[in-house]
């Protein structure tokens, strides 16, 4: 078999791996019929993450089970499963408060850009869709292994709800996703920041009511200019920059809670200013296996279509320059077809 592997910063190579086996009896093996780049998979390419040896990549994907061990009971092989990019035993007292990409069993998952894949924890981490679905909603099932749920958590996690106002600072798939599920949510408006005319229209069809194209204070006193002085009354960060922390929060209206799910780098939370104007934050890695099983029903009937962030497709032979489309911008999510269902 072949897989990914990132050798240092823009140095992607596919290349012999070895075969994944059942190891433990909570095991399963996935055939993978597609998978993605993340945006977090930039922070190693770009060389903000340091590269200290070779390293496998990928971490969202979806696809039919193969195997699996002998203490797998909710799964078997045929299904057509969504995995979590965190691994969840879906009992321990972190999973029973809802927040299964904090297990106290959880492993990563880290070598999904390949035709196979292990799954530890397949019980409480896999979710096998009604039957197996078609080719065109693969790209929207995909999401749900870890964008998608990502952009979700950020909009629950600052509490949107039917009425609200809301920003989105973020125009990558995490943001577009963000934008998608206020929409959902039944947010009234949503103030979508973006300087690309692509995600602009897409942010539109997602539900953005407001496109700005500022940043920086720029940004945040455009919406205060919105919302007549007030703030927002939910902000979702769906970058993980000190600049799109510090916008998040200055746009915030006073009692808001800001969500967060940008992988931070750099970041500093403006804890004082955020103190007195009572302005909390929630959010981190997305708890994908909680959210799987209530978005892949709006999936199915149609009702959302978050695979349209999947805008640049490729096999795993070009897995190269799906890495490349995304940090040069000519694509928002890179997506890589594997195999068929």
């Amino acid at each position: 078999m072949k897989g990914t592997v990132l050798y240092a910063p823009s140095d992607v190579s596919f290349e012999k791996r070895p075969e994944p086996k059942i190891i433990k009896p909570t095991d399963a093996i996935v055939r993978i019929s597609v998978t993605c780049v993340c945006g977090s998979d930039l922070w190693p390419y770009r060389g903000a993450n340091p590269i200290t040896e070779p390293t496998p990549m990928g971490h969202e994907y979806c696809g039919i089970v193969e195997e699996v061990g002998s203490a797998v009971k909710t799964v078997r092989p045929g299904q057509f499963v969504i995995g979590s990019f965190a691994t969840s035993d879906n009992s321990c007292p972190h999973c029973q408060y809802g927040y299964q990409s904090s297990c106290e069993h959880r492993e990563w998952i880290s070598t999904a850009q390949a035709p196979r894949l292990r799954v530890p924890l397949a019980d409480g981490t896999l979710v096998a869709t009604p039957e197996v679905p078609s080719d065109e909603l693969l790209p929207s099932l995909l999401t749900l292994s870890d964008v998608m749920c990502t952009g979700h958590h950020a909009a629950v996690s600052a509490g949107v709800r039917p009425g609200s106002v809301v920003a989105v600072v973020g125009d990558g798939a995490v943001g577009l996703s963000a934008v998608l599920a206020s929409s959902r949510l039944g947010a009234e408006r949503i103030i979508a920041l973006s300087r690309n005319p692509v995600r602009q229209e897409l942010a539109r069809e997602f539900g953005a009511t407001c496109i700005l194209a500022e940043r920086g204070e720029a940004a945040s006193q455009a919406v205060l200019e919105l919302t007549g002085g007030v703030g927002v009354d939910a902000a979702l960060e769906c970058v993980g920059t000190g600049e799109s922390v510090a916008t998040a929060f200055a746009i915030a209206r006073p009692g808001s809670t800001v969500g967060i799910v940008g992988v931070p780098h750099d970041v500093q939370v403006p804890f004082e200013s955020a103190f007195f104007r009572n302005i909390g934050w929630r959010g981190g890695a997305a708890p994908a296996r909680v959210y799987i099983p209530e978005l892949i029903d709006d999936v199915l009937d149609g009702r959302i279509n978050p695979g349209r962030v999947l805008d640049y497709e490729t096999d795993l032979e070009g897995i190269a320059d799906a890495y490349a489309a995304m940090d040069e911008r000519r694509a928002i999510k890179s997506l890589v077809r594997v195999g068929t269902c």
